[in-house]
């Protein structure tokens, strides 16, 4: 994701093209990184249990309803933990951010006017702004971090396992620096809990209500027709 941020997209899209051109070249190409992050976790479980059945699948990404892990009740009212943990998820997001471009700030170029003329009647470039945002918090970021590796660090860092996670999934945020800080307390929304009640749906769930929020406020814009 680095890689397609800071060297790719910046060989890529020249000055001259203008500043729109540089955001269609940074989401095409994070988007291609978190389809690659997507593909990665299907072929590390395809080499570690053989196949890709969905049973196989959910045993090896933990991707069973949450668990108490005293009572082994399943489901049910459990799900409810995902309320307090996305208040907490967007409390993070409201923290202040260090200075950065606003180019490479997909929320920033969402509110300017360039941002608004672009998007207005583009459902090309809406269905890849919702690819991009399926791979980041289903399909990609949160299969790889809370679906593959959260469940075998255990055995490298013990019971601080979800912490590093959680370390490491903010510092993986190389693409978008200034947002680190905040990520590190996702370890507390998605890591942690994904582990107490060994389901990664927790985290994809938490996770992604910011997707759902930024489809939601990019419909109208889409649906004002240009002119």
């Amino acid at each position: 994701m680095a890689l397609m941020a800071w060297v790719v997209v910046p060989l890529c899209a020249t000055p001259e093209e203008g500043n729109v051109a540089w955001v269609k070249w940074l989401i095409g190409g994070l988007t291609l990184g978190l389809v690659w992050q997507g593909l990665l976790v299907a072929a590390l479980v395809w080499g570690e249990r053989g196949n890709l059945r969905w049973r196989t699948l959910k045993d090896a990404l933990w991707l069973h309803a949450p668990t108490h892990p005293r009572t082994g009740r399943r489901g049910g009212l459990l799900w409810l933990v995902c309320l307090p943990l996305m208040a907490g998820l967007w409390l993070s997001g409201a923290l202040p951010e260090p200075d950065h471009s606003p180019w490479r700030d997909f929320g920033v170029f969402l509110q300017s006017d360039a941002g608004r003329a672009f998007f207005a009647g583009n459902w090309i470039w809406y269905g890849v702004v919702a690819v991009m945002l399926v791979f980041n918090t289903v399909l990609g970021e949160e299969l790889l971090f809370r679906g593959f590796l959260l469940p075998r660090m255990n055995h490298a860092f013990g019971r601080v396992d979800w912490l590093v996670n959680g370390v490491l999934f903010a510092l993986y945020h190389l693409h978008t620096p200034w947002v680190i800080p905040a990520a590190v307390l996702d370890a507390f929304w998605f890591a942690g809990p994904s582990k107490y009640y060994r389901s990664a749906w927790i985290g994809i769930v938490v996770h992604s209500t910011a997707s759902v929020a930024v489809l939601v406020l990019l419909w109208p814009v889409v649906w004002a027709q240009r002119g």
